[in-house]
C-alpha cells in the first residue's frame, strides 16, 4: 500500500555531461506515494513552515523566472519531487555550494519522479538529498526540524570532501577558460587538460614545481645564501646550534634580532625585535621545538608583506597589521583581546574569515612582558598595548608595490627555482624601493596560500587562480588532445577501433575505450566492456595519450555521463529502432534523440559533428552542433547529404563503388569499397556505413588521405581487429560468420548482408544477451525465424539478467515460431556446447551465424579457429 512518504528508489550519479546538463548531477528516482494527491497548496501550514525554515528560498526563480518564483509555485500548488529539488539545492547553498542546476520530471509511473540536482561532490549531494527529504517530510507532517544542525553537518562534509579555496579558485579559473579538469583523488591534486597535454596542480604547486626548489625553500639558511649571492637584500643571520650560540650570533649581528625555526611555517615559533639575552634565550627554547634548527637574523623594521609570484611576474601582494588593545582600567589583557580584537567579524577559523583570532602565544606573551604586563594584568584606561607585531597578512596592497620590489621578488622566486612562490618581505613602505629602507626578503615559500589574495580583509580580491591557469596554459593553449566520442544504436565499437587505428598510423599515441576493451594503440590494456565513464577517464588521465577515442552507448549517457567535457569530434552512427528501450524510463525510440544528442551537444566550436545522413533523427541533430557538421551516407543521393554538399559543405559517401570525400563540388576518391576488408567485397552494407563514419572522423581530424586509405585497407585484413563484427570463416564449403548482434535493428542489417552470401541452408546460434523488452526479443526471434532453417538458443552468462532462467529463450522461441522458415529450434543453454554442436557436423553449402557473447567475443572466435584448424 502506498503511503504519504518520499521514498528513494535509486540515486544515479551522472559524473559527466548527460541528458540534463554539462555538469555532474545526481538523478534521484523518488516515489511520493499518496502524496501525488497532495500538492503543496492543500497541505495546511506547509508553505509557512517551509519558508520559515528556509527563507532564502525566495531567491529561487524557478519557472516563473523572477525572484520568488518558486514560492509562487508553492502557493499555487506543486509536488514533493519539485520541492525536494529546490530544498536540496538550497541546503547545498547554505553549506557553501551556491547555485547549481536542478530539475524534477515525472516518469511513466504515476507518483515516481526523477529529481536532478547539481552534484558539486557526490557524497555531499547524497547527504543533501537525504536531509532535504527529511526536511520536506517534517514540513508536510508538521514535525520539528533542526535546519541549522542539518546545514552544519553538510558544511562538515564540504570541508572534508570538497576542494580547498586555493585549489578551487584555480579550478574555477580553468573552467572559465574552458580548460577541462579532473580531480585525481580526494585531496587537492587536480589534472587540467587531457592526455599528453595535461598539467597538474597540488594546491598552489604545479608539475613544474621541482622537488629541488621546494627543498631549497624549506631550507631558510640556504635560501638566504642563494638570494644574497644573487644580490637580493636579505637580513644578515645564521643557523645556530645552541642557546649560547644564539646569543653570540645576536651580538655579532647587532640587536635587535629575530629568532625563528630553521624550517617552520605559518609564523609558529617566530620572535621579532628581541633586545636582551633573556629574550633571545626564551625565544630559542620555543623555536627549537618548532623545527629542526634555529636561525638568528637581523630584525628588519617594518611591516610583514606576502607577495605572490606566478611565472615571471608578481600578481598579488598583501600587508600585515599590528594588533593593539586599549586599556579601560577594568578588563584584563586576555579579556581586552577577546572584546576589542576577536570580536571583529573578519576574524575566525574558516575560509570565510580573512583574519585569524589573536591568542596569547609565546611570542605575544613576550611582547606584552616587555610592556610590563601579563595575560591577567589590567591595563590602565587609555593605555595602548601591542599584542602582535606581525601577522594577519591579509590587507591587499597589490597596486601599491614599487616596480623595483616587484622585480626583486620575481628574481627571488627564480633564484630558488619556484614557478609559483609566496615571497615574504619586511618593509616600512611598500611604495618605495627595498634597499633604501633597509628592507629585506625574509622567506621564499613553495605552495603558498592564496586565501589572503582571494578574500582580503581590506582591498580588492585578486584573480590569482586565473594567473596560475594562464601560467600553465598561455594564450592559445587549452590542454586538449583530440577527443572522439562515438554513440548510436549500432556500429560504435567498429568505428571506435577503426578510428583508433587511423590515428595511431598517423603518428599519435591513441587510447581507445570501447565495449571490446581498453586499448593503447594496438595493445589491449584491458579486455571486456570498457565503454564506460571510468575507462574513458583512464584514457584521458594517461599522460602518454595524444588522442582519445571513447565509445558511449545509451546506458553510459543515461547512467554514468560522458567521461569528457567537450570533444573535437562527435559521431552518431544511427538511431534506427533503438536498443535497451525501457531502461531509465526511455520507452520510445524518438526519446533516444535526447539521449544521443548529448554527444553532439559537447562538440567544441572548432570541432565536427559526424552524422549518418540516412537517419532522419540523426540529421535533426545538425542544428545542435556548435562546430561543423559532416555527413556520411551510402550514396550521394541521400537528401540531407545532397543538400549539405550543395551548400559547399563536407560529406563522405560511396559512388560507383568508391569512397568519395566531397567538399561542395570538390571531390577526392579515397579507395574502392571492395578493397576494404571489413566490407567483404562491399557486400556488408552496415560495415560500409561504419567505414564511412570512421573515414569522416579521420578527415575531420585532418589525417592525411593516404594514411586514411592505408588504414581502412589493412584494418581487419587478418580478422583480428574486429572479430566480433561479421567476421567470415570458410571451410569445406561451409561459411561461418561471428557477430555480436543483439538487437532488432542490428539483426535486420545483418540479415540483409546474409542475403549476399548464397547458401543451401542456414543455422544460427543465438541468445537474448542483456535484458531487453519482451516485444524486442519476440521480434528478434521472428526475424531469425524468417531467415534460418535451424536455430540453437543459449544463455549468455557474460551479462547479468533479471529474468528467470529460460524466460528470454522462451520469448525468442515465441518469435521463431512466427517466422515461417525455421523447422528446428534447439535449446542448449551453454554457449560453447551450442557452438560445438553446430560445428560438429556442418553440411556443405551451409551458412552458420554464431552470435558472440555480448560482453566479450574472444571465446567464440577461439572455438571457430580451432574448428578451422581441424583436418
Amino acid at each position: 500500500m502506498k503511503k504519504k512518504d518520499i521514498e528513494f528508489l535509486d540515486v544515479v550519479a551522472l559524473r559527466g555531461p548527460n541528458i540534463w546538463t554539462y555538469r555532474p548531477v545526481l538523478e534521484a528516482w523518488v516515489d511520493i506515494g499518496e502524496l501525488e494527491n497532495y500538492p503543496s497548496n492543500v497541505i495546511p501550514g506547509f508553505y509557512e513552515r517551509l519558508t520559515a525554515w528556509l527563507p532564502t528560498l525566495i531567491e529561487h526563480r524557478c519557472s516563473p523566472g523572477v525572484r520568488g518564483g518558486f514560492l509562487q509555485r508553492l502557493r499555487e500548488g506543486t509536488w514533493p519531487g519539485h520541492i525536494l529539488e529546490h530544498v536540496t539545492l538550497e541546503l547545498q547553498n547554505l553549506a557553501g555550494l551556491p547555485g547549481g542546476f536542478g530539475k524534477a520530471r515525472e516518469t511513466s509511473t504515476v507518483g515516481v519522479y526523477k529529481v536532478v540536482v547539481r552534484a558539486w561532490h557526490e557524497q555531499v549531494t547524497r547527504a543533501a538529498l537525504a536531509a532535504a527529504r527529511d526536511l520536506v517530510m517534517a514540513a508536510i507532517e508538521d514535525r520539528p526540524f533542526d535546519v541549522d544542525d542539518a546545514v552544519s553537518d553538510l558544511r562538515t562534509l564540504v570541508d572534508r570532501h570538497c576542494l580547498g579555496p586555493s585549489t578551487a579558485c584555480i579550478v574555477d579559473a580553468a573552467d572559465d577558460r574552458d580548460i577541462p579538469y579532473i580531480r585525481l583523488f580526494e585531496g587537492n591534486l587536480v589534472q587540467f587538460g587531457y592526455g599528453a597535454r595535461q598539467r597538474r596542480i597540488w594546491t598552489a604547486e604545479t608539475d613544474r614545481t621541482s622537488a629541488i626548489a621546494e627543498g631549497i625553500s624549506r631550507d631558510k639558511d640556504l635560501t638566504k645564501s642563494l638570494l644574497s649571492t644573487a644580490g637580493v637584500p636579505v637580513p644578515e643571520g645564521r643557523l645556530v646550534e645552541t642557546v649560547e650560540d644564539a646569543w653570540d650570533a645576536a651580538q655579532d649581528i647587532g640587536l635587535p634580532v629575530v629568532v625563528k625555526p630553521y624550517d617552520g611555517n605559518h609564523g609558529r615559533g617566530v620572535f621579532t625585535n628581541l633586545m636582551t639575552r633573556e629574550e633571545v634565550e626564551s625565544a630559542y627554547a620555543v623555536a627549537v621545538e618548532e623545527g629542526s634548527g634555529v636561525i638568528v637574523e637581523r630584525f628588519v623594521l617594518g611591516i610583514e608583506h606576502r607577495l605572490l609570484v606566478v611565472g615571471d611576474r608578481m600578481v598579488a601582494a598583501a600587508a600585515g597589521e599590528e594588533a593593539w588593545i586599549t586599556g579601560d582600567g577594568t578588563q584584563t589583557v586576555d579579556e581586552l583581546i577577546a572584546s576589542q580584537i576577536n570580536t571583529d567579524p573578519r576574524r575566525g577559523r574558516t575560509e570565510n574569515h580573512p583574519l585569524n583570532p589573536v591568542r596569547l602565544d609565546s611570542a605575544a606573551r613576550l611582547e606584552i612582558a616587555r610592556q610590563g604586563l601579563t595575560a591577567d594584568s589590567v591595563p590602565a584606561e587609555g593605555l595602548r598595548v601591542l599584542i602582535q607585531r606581525s601577522g594577519n597578512v591579509a590587507f591587499d596592497v597589490t597596486d601599491k608595490v614599487h616596480p623595483d620590489i616587484a622585480e626583486l621578488v620575481v628574481l627571488a622566486a627564480r633564484v630558488v627555482g619556484l614557478d609559483i612562490a609566496g615571497v615574504d618581505l619586511v618593509v616600512q613602505d611598500i611604495t618605495k624601493p627595498l634597499e633604501a629602507q633597509r628592507g629585506a626578503i625574509v622567506e621564499v615559500n613553495a605552495g603558498p596560500g592564496l586565501l589572503m589574495h582571494l578574500k582580503p580583509a581590506e582591498g580588492t580580491p585578486r584573480p590569482v587562480g586565473r594567473a596560475i591557469v594562464d601560467h600553465l596554459f598561455p594564450d592559445g593553449e587549452y590542454g586538449r588532445i583530440p577527443v572522439v566520442g562515438i554513440t548510436g544504436t549500432n556500429g560504435k565499437t567498429v568505428v571506435a577501433r577503426l578510428v583508433g587505428r587511423i590515428l595511431h598510423l598517423s603518428g599519435k599515441q591513441t587510447g581507445v575505450a570501447c565495449s571490446e576493451g581498453l586499448y593503447l594503440n594496438k595493445h589491449a590494456v584491458q579486455q571486456g566492456d570498457c565503454a564506460t565513464w571510468a575507462a574513458g577517464r583512464r584514457v584521458l588521465m594517461n599522460r602518454s595519450v595524444d588522442a582519445a577515442v571513447i565509445e558511449n552507448d545509451s546506458g553510459v549517457i543515461l547512467g554514468q555521463g560522458l567521461a569528457y567535457d567537450r570533444c573535437q569530434v562527435g559521431v552518431v552512427t544511427n538511431i534506427d529502432e533503438g536498443d535497451h528501450l525501457g531502461d531509465f524510463d526511455i520507452n520510445e525510440t524518438d526519446r533516444l534523440f535526447n539521449v544521443f544528442r548529448t554527444q553532439i551537444d559537447v562538440v567544441l566550436p572548432g570541432g565536427v559533428g559526424v552524422l549518418n545522413a540516412r537517419d532522419p533523427r540523426v540529421v535533426e541533430m545538425a542544428e545542435l552542433c556548435d562546430g561543423e557538421v559532416m555527413y556520411f551516407g551510402l550514396t550521394p543521393d541521400v537528401p540531407a547529404l545532397a543538400s549539405h554538399v550543395a551548400l559547399g559543405k563536407r560529406a563522405v559517401f560511396v559512388r560507383d563503388g568508391r569512397i568519395v570525400l566531397a567538399r561542395g563540388r570538390d571531390e577526392e576518391q579515397l579507395a574502392d569499397i571492395a578493397a576494404v576488408p571489413l566490407t567483404h567485397g562491399g557486400r556488408v552494407q552496415f560495415q560500409i556505413e561504419n567505414v564511412l563514419a570512421a573515414v569522416a572522423t579521420a578527415w575531420a581530424l585532418d589525417v592525411p588521405v593516404e594514411v586514411i586509405r592505408a588504414s581502412i585497407e589493412t584494418f581487419d585484413i587478418d580478422q583480428a581487429d574486429a572479430p566480433w563484427q561479421f567476421t567470415l570463416f570458410e571451410r569445406d564449403g561451409v561459411s561461418v560468420v561471428v557477430d555480436d548482434v543483439h538487437n532488432v535493428p542490428g539483426l535486420r542489417a545483418l540479415l540483409a548482408s546474409v542475403d549476399q552470401f548464397p547458401s543451401q541452408s542456414r543455422t544460427a546460434v543465438y541468445s537474448a544477451g542483456q535484458d531487453r523488452r519482451d516485444e524486442d526479443l519476440i521480434e528478434q526471434g521472428r526475424l531469425l525465424g524468417a531467415a534460418f532453417d535451424r536455430v540453437v538458443l543459449y544463455d549468455d552468462c557474460t551479462v547479468k539478467s533479471k529474468r528467470p532462467a529460460g524466460q528470454a529463450r522462451a520469448l525468442l522461441r515465441q518469435g521463431l515460431e512466427q517466422g515461417g522458415r525455421t523447422v528446428e529450434i534447439l535449446d542448449e543453454p551453454d554457449h560453447a556446447q551450442a557452438i560445438l554442436r553446430v560445428l560438429a557436423q556442418p553440411v556443405a553449402g551451409e551458412f552458420v551465424l554464431l552470435q558472440s557473447d555480448e560482453a566479450f567475443s574472444g571465446p567464440t572466435i577461439d572455438l571457430v579457429r580451432r574448428w578451422i584448424q581441424q583436418n
